[in-house]
């Protein structure tokens, strides 16, 4: 039996590998059936290549998957993306704007409207008197029913931060911030202007409620007991313990103060959890405590030298270093330490990428 030639095989093997409508010699031998051969490997490899492009191709209409090569959560719609910036909190350097814009405008006032303003807050601030006197006087005696009458004393505050009203301890922060951004001595004077306009106008209209509360008839005997056990409460610190607490207080207000702006929606609620944890904690407060222990000193039971000595002198004190000198001033260095702008997302990034020098 006659063994077939290499190059009669190789040229039915070439035959058999080529695609279709190639024309093969026949005398071409074994190296034509080796080129043909990774031809053939080659056009295979491609038909495959090209059907798992196709399946992984999505359905027209959809989303194609991608990759997230920048950590974000991949195929978000243009309007997804947006939801997702308008969710996100302000930065503490917006915030500190918004409240260092409102002090300017504060600080920009006329004397006259400062003052009626901040008499306005002084009379409206006896709420907070009254609200806890009469808790206190309606509910049973014992230090657990505190916790309840404490919620008295956040009636003031709502009423006079809701009403825009002028209110000095608010003032520690939001006018401080002008003055501490651009500290000239115009912008000393014009704070010094502010802080003294509106403690005189709360002191006073607090000082009036107290004195209206006390001569005229509007409560009964209860109540009026009330209103001097909250008086004598107060008066129980010695004045190192008014300036301690009058810190916390300060702080505590400007924290409110700070927080308000990132959360309009749930403002009073904001509000009554601070207000609400200084009576339960009794930090003392400039303006509210002046309608407690004026009352006291309406009543007879204490000289005008101790309310100045032991109470007002301290805890004004104490409110102007917590609001100023501790939370302002961390939070305007805060700021200051922050270098350089937020990075843009999105178009505005690839627009500034593309940007030339």
């Amino acid at each position: 039996m006659t063994r077939p030639s290499n190059k009669i095989g190789g040229a039915f093997f070439a035959s058999r590998l080529a695609p279709t409508g190639t024309a093969i010699p026949v005398g071409a031998g074994l190296p034509a059936m080796a080129i043909l051969l990774s031809l053939k490997i080659h056009w295979v490899s491609e038909q495959l290549s090209a059907a798992n492009v196709v399946a992984k191709s999505p359905p027209t209409g959809s989303h194609a998957m991608t990759t997230p090569t920048d950590g974000k959560t991949p195929d978000l719609s243009a309007k997804e993306q947006h939801e997702v910036e308008k969710s996100q909190p302000p930065r503490a350097a917006v915030l500190h704007e918004i409240i260092r814009s409102q002090g300017d405008q504060e600080l920009e006032r006329s004397i006259a409207a400062l003052w009626w303003s901040a008499l306005a807050a002084g009379l409206t601030m006896g709420l907070s008197l009254m609200g806890m006197g009469l808790l206190t006087s309606r509910l049973p005696e014992g230090d657990e029913f505190k916790v309840i009458a404490s919620f008295g004393y956040c009636a003031g505050f709502l009423a006079v931060i809701l009403a825009r009203q002028q209110l000095f301890t608010e003032n520690t922060l939001t006018a401080v911030l002008p003055v501490m951004t651009k500290p000239t001595l115009l912008n000393f004077g014009r704070l010094i202007r502010l802080w003294t306009v509106v403690l005189v106008g709360n002191l006073c209209g607090t000082i009036l409620v107290a004195y209206v509360m006390l001569e005229l008839p509007i409560f009964d005997a209860k109540t009026d007991h009330a209103f001097l056990e909250i008086g004598r409460k107060v008066m129980e610190h010695s004045a190192s313990q008014m300036f301690a607490k009058g810190i916390v207080s300060g702080w505590m207000i400007a924290t409110m103060v700070w927080m308000i702006p990132s959360m309009e929606s749930a403002k009073m609620w904001i509000i009554i959890l601070i207000t609400y944890f200084m009576a339960l904690g009794d930090f003392t407060h400039i303006v509210v405590g002046s309608a407690e222990v004026s009352y006291l000193v309406f009543a007879g039971e204490l000289p005008w030298s101790d309310f100045l000595a032991v109470f007002a002198g301290p805890t004004l004190a104490g409110n102007i270093i917590g609001g100023s000198f501790i939370f302002a001033l961390i939070s305007h260095a805060q700021i200051r330490s922050e270098s350089g702008t937020p990075k843009p997302d999105g178009p505005e990034k690839d627009h500034a990428e593309s940007k030339p020098d």
